[in-house]
């Protein structure tokens, strides 16, 4: 017991300031001499910076050199270090220690293609996140804060799953009134998101009263600020982020300190041989409201507008798709100058390929998807023919489903009348909002028509001839019978987990018909290896054949 007492006491004699450390007693000479042996750097310096310096903005919209990579980090002194600080036009403190020094030399020694990278990205984000901290009044410098909270990154999720430019935990998030869904994630809006964290800063600001210790608690929330608080002693006025410093948690530490180093770097990157990144594209945006679901690939089609472009203006629609209503449009960020386009192309944005990008908001029970549809595999009693127009897909009861591809001269009011149904019924099966049918088109189609007569379209469609059938006369009956030439194997592709069991199963046919008919040794199988099945009838004539020998 006695050996833990004395240790725990070494520990409280190492930590500077652990009794009572108030504001008025030796915060001014804790701002200046604290250290820190055991720093943590933030998941924004492990950023891939060359992912940064490659990004599709970057590419398009700016112009570096390579200085940075090219010439050393000049020698500054600490006197200059601290003059420099004490020179920035900031309300917030920006004191200089050890610490805040170790922050400084991370970004312009190690970290110096980053701040390339960071340069070139502000050009856009700055003036995004200087109009939300105006409009409420806080200090500009806050401006940085994204720089180290996500490095500029609009998709960046740290680990505990903080997410977007400002690093919002899902809970805040939603306290703050935004938005994150499976389609989209306000935490990834520049402008939404910037403008919340704004409110939260304030809010923060108006219950500690001192901007740095609002600063640690947007980091690591008030809770642990305030255990802080109550471990430093005193009263909570009488605190500030380097009085509380050593009962913070480890991340934390180094928060304010970094936001210091970022004011520091992004504004005096010149001196340390980082050169300033230029603009090459004009850099204004406008905002257009959608009030229908849109995929980002419909735009881009339209508008030739590149859908990288789509995603780093718009990154909060999570899997490229806006679903807007009349009752609930979301804004669409676009270069200026494509307002105008989309707004004169809006129909044909929303119409161009509605099959494929549609959502369908009605479907009866049994019905296919029309991307599932084109995924199942081909069972029909003829071999595959991958530039044939029809396929038969499946069978329901009397119901046969079918896949056909539209040809040239073709209309929807002809294809209907080939099956038997109405024009009607196809657009509703395949959610089209229009008569028109475009060649190449695939288009699911549900037909009563028999089997058989099915069979003979095909074999008219696609030049292969349906299984012959002949008459023959049974105790005075007519009865129709298939003709003695079996039916042509068809084949199936082998997939991963597959067995001859399952495959004999499928088809309704033996392992030992199978094996037969590819010269089998054995049941193993190989995904990707396609196999022949032998006809229902033959396989069957076979197995009885072998029965008897028995």
């Amino acid at each position: 017991m006695k050996r833990y007492l004395i240790i725990a006491l070494l520990a409280a004699s190492a930590l500077p300031g652990i009794a009572k450390t108030t504001k008025n007693s030796n915060v001014l000479n804790l701002k200046s001499s604290i250290t820190d042996s055991a720093i943590v750097y933030p998941e924004s310096f492990e950023a891939d910076t060359q992912k940064l310096l490659e990004s599709w903005f970057i590419k398009n919209y700016t112009a570096t050199d390579t200085r940075y990579a090219t010439e050393p980090d000049a020698e500054v002194s600490d006197e200059e270090m601290m003059k420099r600080l004490a020179a920035l036009p900031t309300v917030i403190e920006m004191p200089y220690n050890q610490i805040v020094r170790s922050y400084i030399d991370r970004y312009t020694k190690k970290g110096r293609s980053q701040v390339a990278a960071l340069l070139g990205l502000s050009l856009y984000y700055m003036p995004i996140f200087e109009q939300a901290l105006e409009e409420h009044g806080l200090p500009l410098e806050l401006k940085y804060l994204p720089v180290i909270e996500s490095g500029l990154d609009p998709n960046a999720v740290s680990r505990h799953g903080a997410t977007g430019l400002w690093q919002m935990m899902l809970i805040t998030a939603k306290g703050l009134g935004l938005e994150v869904n499976s389609l989209v994630d306000e935490r990834r809006d520049p402008y939404v998101a910037s403008e919340r964290a704004a409110v939260y800063l304030k809010d923060l600001y108006s219950a500690y009263g001192d901007w740095s210790l609002a600063i640690a608690a947007y980091n690591c929330g008030p809770g642990n600020v305030n255990k802080a608080i109550r471990r430093a002693g005193g009263e909570a006025k009488d605190h500030d982020f380097w009085s509380i410093y050593n009962f913070l948690p480890p991340e934390t530490r180094g928060y304010v300190p970094m936001f210091i180093a970022a004011n520091y770097v992004m504004a005096y990157h010149t001196d340390h041989n980082i050169s300033p990144v230029l603009p090459v594209k004009p850099l204004v945006m406008d905002t257009v409201q959608v009030a229908h679901r849109v995929h980002f690939n419909q735009i881009s089609k339209v508008l030739d507008i590149p859908v990288d472009e789509l995603r780093i203006l718009n990154p909060q629609f999570r899997a490229d798709v806006i679903p807007g209503t009349t009752e609930s449009p979301y804004t669409l960020i676009l270069p200026s100058q494509q307002i105008h386009a989309y707004l004169m192309s809006e129909n044909d944005i929303y119409n161009f390929e509605p099959d494929k990008y549609g959502k369908r908001e009605t479907v009866d029970p049994g019905e296919v998807p029309a991307d599932a549809l084109l995924a199942v595999e081909d069972t029909s009693v003829w071999p595959e023919d991958e530039e044939s127009d029809m396929k038969f897909v499946a069978s329901q009861g009397k119901t046969s489903v079918v896949i056909h591809k539209v040809v040239a001269g073709e209309s929807l009011a002809s294809i209907a009348a080939r099956y038997d149904v109405t024009p009607e019924e196809i657009k509703k099966s395949n959610n089209l909002r229009r008569n028109a049918v475009r060649v190449g088109q695939q288009l699911r189609i549900a037909t009563t028509t028999p089997q058989d007569v099915m069979e003979s379209t095909v074999a008219a469609v696609t030049g292969k001839a349906a299984p012959a059938k002949t008459t023959a006369k049974s105790s005075g009956k007519t009865s129709t019978k298939t003709a003695a030439k079996p039916a042509a194997p068809i084949t199936h592709k082998i997939k991963n987990g597959e067995s001859l069991s399952t495959i004999a199963k499928k088809y309704g046919v033996t392992v030992a018909a199978i094996k037969q008919a590819n010269g089998m040794k054995s049941d193993a199988l190989r995904a990707g290896k396609t196999l022949k099945i032998p006809p229902k009838k033959a396989a069957a004539k076979k197995t009885t054949s072998k029965k008897k020998r028995r």
